[in-house]
């Protein structure tokens, strides 16, 4: 049984090959301290996230697309792995796995050993924005230079491709969270109000844009006045979103002018026709395309589906694996 996992910093899906996406929960786990003994994984975790007594910690194992906590991360793979496997789970699958492009080697090997000994019999890794650039229906192997930013949770990964292979790249830690953050950040500054990163992402996810509007949308969250210690509800607008994550957005910018700068000529001159590709939970962002367009210069599109490509790649990988074997992919 084949089994492709796009490992993210704040999701994970799983791909079955013939099946599709047949999971996609939070890369969250719920550990009980006295024991220490895992009580949740995914989307019931995630749901305890800042309301948690004293003797149950709640982890994202992975920070900025790498393991940061190992035996958590075990325990969040082998429960994912037994969940897609349903009655097969006695059998050991291959699993491959996404991991950023700059992803050293000690990292590697540690997501090799949590999988191995999370139940898997062999481990492939594959860089994602490879994968990403498959699963956005990019044909990698064409000698056109294609350059494509996937702005994930913990990282964004900006890469040119030609040739099946990654000509050049950037390996951002700076993604989806750093947008949380910014946005807490912002609303703590601006309002004198403390609110949990969940409030934060959620302000993000619904009225979040990358460029001021003319019509503004508007959303009310709670949370704790922090001058008088009470709970205080207030509307933030759309366009208070996009002031508070430029600066967020201007690291990516620079991340991406960075990998043009170092391209070579005859590349750079199929960018400048054929653009950039966005992928990645990130992507979603309202204006980003337009954003990156302005600044860049260049036509800027976001995928058909940006969420699910890197786990796409993986399905398209994993059915002609004796072809990218070779090229793309490290065991």
């Amino acid at each position: 049984m084949k089994i492709g996992i796009d490992l993210g910093t704040c999701n994970t899906i799983v791909f079955l090959p013939k099946k599709g996406i047949v999971l996609e929960e939070p890369s969250v786990v719920a550990v009980a301290l006295p024991e220490n003994k895992v009580i949740a994984v995914g989307k019931v975790a995630k749901e305890m996230l800042g309301k948690t007594p004293g003797e149950i910690k709640v982890y994202r194992p992975l920070k900025d697309g790498v393991i940061a906590d190992f035996v958590v991360t075990q325990a969040m793979i082998k429960y994912f792995i037994q969940k897609v496997m349903g009655k097969f789970k006695f059998f050991k699958p291959d699993l491959l796995i996404s991991v950023p492009a700059g992803i050293t080697s000690t990292e590697k090997r540690a997501v090799i050993e949590a999988c191995l000994m999370a139940g898997a019999k062999n481990v492939f890794l594959a860089k994602e924005p490879i994968l990403a650039a498959l699963g956005a229906g990019i044909e990698i192997d064409s000698c056109n230079g294609n350059l494509i930013c996937d702005i994930g949770g913990g990282t964004s990964e900006i890469a040119i491709i030609s040739l099946g292979g990654i000509v050049n790249f950037n390996s951002l830690r700076i993604a989806g969270d750093k947008m949380d953050l910014a946005l807490e950040r912002y609303i703590k500054e601006k309002w004198n109000l403390s609110v949990g990163t969940q409030t934060a992402e959620r302000v993000k996810i619904e009225i979040g844009t990358a460029l001021p509007e003319k019509e503004e949308r508007f959303f009310e969250i709670k949370g704790t006045d922090l001058v008088s210690g009470l709970p205080k509800k207030i509307k933030i607008s759309s366009n208070e979103t996009a002031l508070a994550l430029q600066d967020v957005l201007f690291e990516i910018l620079d991340g991406i002018k960075k990998v043009l700068a170092e391209a070579p000529p005859e590349i750079a001159a199929d960018i400048a026709e054929r653009g950039l590709v966005l992928t990645g939970g990130g992507s979603l962002l309202k204006n980003l395309a337009r954003f990156f367009s302005q600044k860049l210069q260049i036509p800027v599109q976001v995928a058909e589906d940006p969420i699910h490509c890197v786990a796409r790649g993986t399905g398209i990988v994993l059915e002609n694996l004796d072809f990218y074997k070779k090229t793309l992919m490290q065991k």
